[in-house]
């Protein structure tokens, strides 16, 4: 009969385990080899399996304190040393617990969630780690976005064991935490995923098609053939390549070939089809087209009689016809299908909207003058007399003949009879008052006069101080490199040429008008970017007066070519003059004597300032987007303006209404920026804010101006009436 002896379940399994793991196979003459362990526990306390763990493997180890309970496990297989860490570390994470090493051979076991935020290593291609291992990996993507692959992955990892997946968007990488075993797995799935979303490029050269129209056919096919809602990835991207006549097709593998199939079936001669075409312009004029096209069909055969002689397949080429249909806005092509290949290439990149520029200018003249007068004019009846005139005012002898054609005429006499006994008196007669009133309207200002018997005097004081503020502001919408001009003025008819016979039988004259006003002539060429070349022509003229001959014209003619870039605001010339006269009357000897030769002295002060400027200011309209937004704002000025107008109303005419343009209908394509603009002139505008446009810009140079006297107006400038 057999004892069996009771012993504790602890005591049982430590006996058990330390005899297995203390065990050691030698072999006589040989070297000793290799530990092995067998791994047996049941109803083991978990601190004591990590105590026997880190004894047998001779690692120090930090357990938590929350780390608690009961294991069972069974090895019926000896285990080495990386088998017994990994057998550890897979009991571990069962229940719950993860291993996170340290520098020195020194191991923490911590609960699994807590391991992401703990210092555990960062994996890489030569050491990716292996089981249940606790690692980081840094996995970049090429071709599929990280955002969207991260939340795919946080499904196959085990967010709550300490597994997580972050997505980093500017480097396009994944940062993926877990068990070494799935985080492979993951990285895994990553690269095959990335590598199916490989879209490579691939360049199909033409031979007969027009690259751009084989583009234009396949973007129809798949945009609009009901494939919109497949997935992305499906349908390729392709761009044609004009200079090389060459269609560049971008995808997956799959989509790809299908796309490249297709053009290789579109890419046939169209010989058997004919070799007429009728090409439908949309911006070009047709009759325009055609002389270049002409020219360039000319090269063209040449090029080909040189390159293949003078017969095509055994016949001689028929040549290249072009015909321009004006009605349509059409051309009407025959040529050969390589011929036609070229000519359409060209047609094609003629045929384009061709952007315009909208040219603001703002003319500003300020003038000022200042003038003053003061003389003394005496006479005497018995011949003494000074006068002064300095070319303002009347004279005293002007004066002094009206009074005396003015004073009244005795009557005559007149006797009858033989002895002239009869003696008739006529009346006085009055005099006559036309010299003195000619004379007394060249009075400017202050006129005093004094007589004392026969000595009179007579003093003029007059001062005047004029200012002028001219603010002209023409604008001109025009295409690129085409010329326009803007006339705003009147036409003034000027005498060129008159005869007349001895007898007066044959008289004629010959009358031009000749244009008076605010012109501008501009030609813009827009460059590279947003730059514009312009050839400007301005000028500003006006009627001054007539002279003995004719009108005179006073004329400010500027010409010039600048470079600007859109927006900007330039300053193209301008005009600073200032003229000071003064003009002193006097008598000999006398008029030198203080004091008293103020009554001998005529004076007269003139100070005349002008200043002109011209500031130019281009906007490269490029498309009907931009032009509603910069139609709407000054067509709602006018309306806003006339608005106002209407709400003051017309004087005396209280229930006269005033002519007010329509509301501005907004097209539904414009941008949120042009759309703003517009909406700010609206219907229920505030009438007392002022409304700046084009004057709110011209009230910024003019304030530039008088911030800087230095180089600009010089003085303070009227603000401009908005």
């Amino acid at each position: 009969m057999k004892t069996h002896t009771r012993r504790t379940p602890w005591i049982r399994n430590r006996i058990a385990a330390g005899l297995i793991a203390g065990a050691s196979i030698f072999a006589m003459g040989t070297p000793v080899m290799a530990a092995q362990y067998a791994a047996n526990f049941k109803g083991t306390d978990i601190q004591e399996f990590i105590n026997i763990v880190g004894k047998n493997l001779q690692k120090t180890i930090i357990v938590d304190p929350t780390v608690r309970g009961k294991i069972n496990v069974r090895s019926y297989d000896l285990l080495n040393d990386d088998q017994y860490y990994q057998f550890f570390l897979s009991v571990l994470q069962v229940y719950g617990y993860a291993v996170v090493e340290m520098d020195g051979d020194i191991i923490k076991v911590i609960k699994g969630k807590d391991a992401k935020n703990a210092n555990i290593r960062v994996a890489d291609e030569e050491r990716p780690g292996a089981g249940d291992e606790m690692v980081t990996r840094i996995v970049p993507l090429y071709n599929v976005e990280a955002k969207q692959l991260a939340p795919l992955l946080r499904q196959l990892n085990d967010n709550s064991g300490g597994g997580n997946v972050v997505n980093y968007d500017p480097s396009n990488v994944l940062m993926i935490t877990g068990r070494a075993a799935v985080v492979n797995k993951l990285v895994e799935i990553v690269k095959r995923v990335d590598l199916q979303g490989d879209t490579k490029v691939q360049v199909v050269k033409l031979q007969y098609a027009s690259a751009a129209e084989m583009v234009r056919i396949i973007d129809a096919l798949y945009r609009s053939g009901g494939q919109q809602g497949n997935a992305s990835g499906s349908i390729p991207k392709v761009v044609a390549d004009e200079r090389t006549n060459s269609v560049v097709v971008s995808g997956d593998e799959k989509a790809r070939k299908r796309a490249v199939q297709l053009v290789h079936s579109l890419d046939q001669d169209m010989r058997n089809s004919g070799n007429t075409q009728v090409f439908y312009l949309k911006y070009a004029q047709a009759e325009e087209l055609q002389e270049v096209l002409s020219g360039f069909a000319d090269s063209l055969e040449k090029a080909d009689e040189a390159s293949k002689g003078s017969s095509r397949s055994g016949s001689k080429s028929q040549g290249i016809t072009i015909m321009a249909h004006a009605d349509s806005n059409a051309l009407v092509i025959n040529a050969q299908p390589d011929q036609m290949q070229e000519l359409s290439s060209v047609i094609r990149q003629l045929d384009i909207r061709r952007a315009q520029v909208l040219v603001e200018a703002i003319i500003v003249e300020i003038a000022e003058g200042d003038d003053i007068a003061f003389g003394v004019q005496m006479y005497s009846e018995a011949g003494g007399l000074t006068q002064f005139n300095n070319g303002t005012g009347v004279t005293i002898g002007e004066i002094g003949a009206g009074l005396w054609d003015a004073r009244d005429q005795p009557g005559s006499t007149v006797c009858t009879g033989v002895d002239g006994q009869n003696c008739t008196t006529n009346p006085d007669t009055d005099g006559d008052i036309s010299t003195l009133a000619a004379a007394l309207a060249k009075v400017n200002g202050m006129a005093w006069g004094v007589q004392f018997g026969d000595f009179g005097a007579l003093l003029q004081a007059v001062a005047s101080d004029t200012n002028s503020n001219v603010l002209a502001t023409p604008s001109i919408t025009t295409l690129d490199n085409q010329e326009a001009s803007f006339i705003v003025g009147d036409e003034v008819p000027v005498i060129t040429g008159s005869a007349a016979s001895s007898g007066n039988d044959n008289p004629f004259q010959t009358v031009e008008r000749k244009e008076v006003g605010i012109k501008l002539t501009v030609r813009p060429q827009i460059n590279e970017g947003d730059a514009v070349q312009m050839e400007i022509v301005q000028e500003t003229s006006n009627v001054n007066g007539r002279t003995s001959v004719d009108v005179t014209f006073g004329k400010r003619e500027l010409k010039t070519t600048v470079l600007a870039d859109s927006g900007e605001t330039i300053v193209l010339g301008g005009l600073l003059n200032e003229d000071v006269q003064e003009s002193v009357s006097k008598v000999p000897w006398l008029g030198d004597i203080p004091y008293l030769g103020a009554l001998f002295t005529s004076t007269s002060s003139k100070k005349t300032k002008r200043n002109l400027m011209i500031f130019i200011k281009p906007t490269i309209i490029r498309d009907g987007v931009t032009m509603n937004g910069l139609s709407g704002r000054k067509y709602n000025y006018i309306r806003a303006e006339q608005l106002a107008q209407d709400e003051e109303g017309v004087a005396l005419m209280p229930y006269t209404q005033v002519p007010v343009l329509p509301e501005w209908v907004q097209p539904q394509n414009l941008t949120p920026e042009a759309k703003a603009i517009l909406d700010n002139y609206q219907n229920g505008n505030d009438m007392n804010t002022p409304i700046r446009d084009d004057s709110g810009w011209m009230n910024e140079q003019l304030d530039s101006l008088k911030k800087d006297k230095t180089n600009g107006l010089g003085t303070d400038v009227p603000p401009v009436k908005e």
